[in-house]
């Protein structure tokens, strides 16, 4: 399929564009950037940086991506953007390249990142997340796969989203959100297991209600951290879900949201 460039947008020599690619009017396409096969690009979009971009995205009008990072620390070393195949990303979404030498800000596959979004250097985002209108993730915040955070949301730099969980819409996250919650609120607070997500996803009845026990002992048994965890793994079976809950909790270096 042939490429598809409006004649008012700039495509640098040494860009690498794929069958079937559509670049809208004024967009701007830097010279060490790629973009996978079927990949449409709206108007006034500016992709810079040593950008990938996947195949089958939509890039909305006015993004910008792979800027150079917003990091004091930043002295022009070499880093990456990456993302994958299949992502819509809307109006005026920014994505911060990283910061230190050969360093990556990366979004999975599948993704929904919503209006005026901005990812800071040294994301990960995982696959098949849903980032909602102006929220602003500071640097090296990791996104798991499935997470969905709502609205207006600053999330404090390194934390961590867990798989599948739910954090409301103008909240504040200073700390990390374990997989399968929910989490809202302004200090943000848990409010239990993120059961319609859960049950969208095809998590079974067994499933939920383990969490769900899980969710009771470490939130509303008024056990500390390590005690919660030790009852957990006396009191229910080693299941994947288990074991992913109570590994995220012990890998946690912010603290877990409480």
């Amino acid at each position: 399929m042939a490429v598809d460039i409006h004649p008012t947008a700039i495509v640098k020599a040494g860009a690498e564009l794929g069958d079937g690619v559509a670049i809208g009017p004024f967009s701007i396409v830097g010279e060490r950037v790629r973009v996978g096969d079927g990949t449409r690009i709206g108007s006034s979009v500016f992709i810079e940086g040593e950008t990938t971009i996947g195949a089958n995205c939509s890039i909305f009008h006015g993004a910008a991506l792979g800027s150079v990072c917003q990091d004091l620390k930043y002295r022009g070393e070499r880093t990456f953007v990456r993302i994958g195949d299949g992502n819509t990303i809307r109006e005026y979404v920014t994505v911060n390249s990283a910061a230190g030498e050969g360093n990556s800000t990366v979004v999975g596959d599948g993704c929904l990142i919503m209006a005026y979004v901005h990812i800071a250097h040294n994301c990960e985002i995982g696959s098949s997340v849903i980032i909602a209108n102006a929220v602003n993730l500071a640097g090296h915040v990791r996104v798991h796969d499935f997470a969905s955070i709502g609205g207006v949301t600053p999330v404090h730099q390194f934390v961590r989203i867990g798989e599948y969980a739910f954090v409301g819409g103008g909240s504040r996250i200073p700390q990390d959100v374990p997989p399968f919650l929910k989490v809202a609120g302004n200090p943000a607070r848990p409010s239990g297991l993120n059961s319609v997500g859960l049950r969208r996803r095809g998590f079974t009845v067994e499933q939920r209600l383990l969490l769900k026990k899980a969710y009771v002992i470490f939130y509303r048994s008024g056990l500390n951290v390590s005690q919660a965890l030790e009852r957990i793994a006396a009191d229910l079976p080693p299941t994947d879900e288990i074991k992913r809950f109570v590994e995220f909790i012990r890998g946690s270096e912010r603290g877990i949201i409480r």
